[in-house]
């Protein structure tokens, strides 16, 4: 099901993100979020939320460089990157301290409530639309709408954050994909999906 990372890398990548989870508190954002709501494409990457205090702890540990132009912090470990997103600071789609009001905890770890993991997504789509990476957020976002996303209350988030040109943009990449053989949806299934989800972002809410 996962055709966009060799299995040997997404392991190494879960495992890391493993050891991170016993010695750090973080909210969970990216590719391994959507995994866990998901079960359906794994990650390469690891992105966490976090706050200075424990962004402190993770300096002592690891060699942190800051990416001034994304506002985020860049640790590394072999082939596998670690990004950190710290409050009152980083933007990934929504402010850090934001997500970190609403979340939940799956399978051990904390994530972003559903609905503002798909803003992230999106946002993150919008940044790498035509690349591999890119290509991969479009599945995930599709992940997670057929996991099972409260469509009102998504679209309440983006008016909540000025962000309702997204709910369009939604629209506009649903309506461009035709099938997600990678989420083991053929085009069938997936048409029908779709005309759900459309309607939904199409209605008044």
């Amino acid at each position: 099901m996962d055709d966009y990372y060799h299995d040997q890398v997404t392991q190494k990548s879960w495992e890391l993100l493993q050891e991170l989870q016993r010695v750090y508190q973080f909210t969970l954002i990216g590719g391994w979020a959507v995994y866990l709501y998901t079960r359906a494409l794994k990650s390469k990457d690891i992105d966490i939320a976090v706050t200075l205090d424990e962004l402190g702890k993770i300096k002592a540990d690891f060699e942190i460089s800051k990416n001034e132009r994304l506002k985020k912090y860049e640790a590394h470990r072999e082939e596998i990157d670690i990004d950190i997103y710290v409050e009152y600071y980083s933007d990934p789609g929504l402010p850090v301290e934001a997500l970190q009001k609403r979340v939940r905890v799956v399978s051990g770890f904390t994530v972003p409530e559903i609905e503002y993991l798909l803003i992230l997504k999106m946002n993150a789509w919008h940044e790498r639309k035509g690349s591999l990476k890119g290509e991969k957020d479009q599945y995930d976002i599709v992940a997670l709408l057929h996991a099972g996303i409260n469509m009102a209350h998504y679209i309440h988030i983006l008016h909540q954050y000025q962000k309702e040109g997204q709910r369009e943009e939604l629209a506009a990449l649903l309506a461009h994909l035709v099938e997600a053989p990678v989420l083991n949806l053929n085009e069938h299934q997936f048409s029908r999906l779709k005309k759900v989800w459309l309607k939904q972002l199409r209605e008044k809410i």
